[in-house]
């Protein structure tokens, strides 16, 4: 059968040449090494092959652009500055069969990516900072084939069994070979998927499997069934404490409400300490209101007695002068005669004098007066 190929720089009207069936031409520009920061918007829209290696392109606002080029079969898109695949980025390019962006800086990848990508054969990721890849990330992708995922920094990667590859690349990752690792593991050996640098991937992590094949590396499945009950049996156990912590707070809320009818609604949390510390805060704060509530009538006895201050013997004026003061109220008292008002209190003003330290002994003030 006949192909024709013609070569533009995208902005060249292609030429059809006679006796080529137009279903089989194939059109390819290449952009690539021009600094471009985005896709060309005057691309032809029957481009089938655009190379746009070599630029500054992020895939930010360039999914617009791509809907118009529904005929490419293949995009590269390596050596660029792709920091994070959005989804949907490449929906409408049903037609794709090879998808290459590798080397830019991608570090994460929306699960939806790759939806629309029904015919994609060959996918490379490789020389990027993917830390985490989903396996449900490549569910979309049913007839893909090849995978690279050379130099990332990938340490375990969980991959369904109906994924039907016949080529994956993994080595220059930080692979840890422990239970997470596992599934990969059996994926390998189980299908006849060829892995390339087989010798080059090994472990990472932990130290004493450093050097071993991920693929023949020993890990104990005894021990992942262990972590894998242990980690099933805390969730009901973290369950049981959430249920219980909300039936407690429930009847402490009807306590407290009485007959009114009313119950106090709580947010449900999504942890289960921080729902237990909001209800012993609760009722601290109400045994701290009750016990207040007991002992402010008291508190404030003790206050208003306090505030008193004792007479001081050293000071006579103001004795007198409050005295009197509570004296005058009283009508004075004089007899028929009109004689002088009889005095109540004659030692008003008169102390004793201030004690020397000495006793007082009669016989010898006795004894001083007989021989005077």
């Amino acid at each position: 059968m006949l192909h024709d190929t013609i070569s533009c720089q995208c902005t060249e009207k292609s030429v059809w040449v006679y006796g080529a069936p137009r279903s089989n031409r194939k059109v390819i520009c290449d952009e690539s090494g021009k600094n471009l920061t985005s896709i060309p918007t005057d691309l032809l829209p029957n481009v089938t092959k655009l190379n746009l290696k070599n630029n500054k392109i992020t895939l930010k606002y360039d999914r617009k652009i791509l809907i118009r080029l529904s005929n490419l079969t293949e995009l590269y898109l390596n050596e660029n500055t792709i920091t994070l695949l959005y989804n949907n980025s490449f929906y409408s390019l049903t037609k794709l069969v090879i998808l290459d962006i590798s080397n830019n800086c991608i570090n994460t990848i929306h699960q939806a990516a790759f939806a629309g990508l029904y015919q994609l054969i060959v996918l490379n990721l490789s020389y990027n900072r993917i830390t985490q890849l989903d396996s449900d990330v490549l569910s979309s992708l049913k007839n893909l084939r090849v995978l690279n995922l050379q130099n990332n920094l990938l340490e375990y990667f969980h991959i369904k069994p109906s994924f039907k590859l016949t080529t994956i690349t993994l080595d220059g990752n930080p692979w840890n070979c422990s239970c997470s690792l596992l599934d990969l593991q059996i994926w390998l050996t189980a299908s006849n998927v060829t892995m390339e640098n087989e010798n080059n991937t090994t472990c990472t992590f932990p130290n004493i499997k450093q050097k071993f094949s991920i693929k023949t590396a020993t890990i104990q499945l005894v021990d992942c069934e262990t972590e894998k009950l242990s980690s099933e049996t805390t969730i009901p156990s973290t369950y049981a404490i959430k249920h219980q912590s909300t039936d407690f707070l429930t009847a402490l809320t009807s306590n407290i409400t009485g007959n009114n009818e009313t119950h106090a609604e709580f947010p449900v949390l999504g942890k289960s300490w921080t729902f237990l510390v909001g209800v012993l805060g609760f009722v601290l704060s109400t045994t701290l209101l009750i016990f207040t509530a007991i002992k402010c009538p008291t508190w404030y006895q003790y206050l208003m007695s306090y505030r008193h201050r004792r007479l001081e013997e050293n000071d006579p004026e103001m004795f007198a002068r409050e005295f009197s003061a509570d004296m005058s109220s009283f009508p004075a008292i004089s007899d028929i005669n009109n004689e002088d008002p009889i005095v109540i209190f004659d030692k008003t003003n008169a102390f004793e004098p201030e004690e020397d330290g000495f006793i007082e002994d009669k016989y010898i003030d006795t004894y001083v007066t007989e021989q005077s």
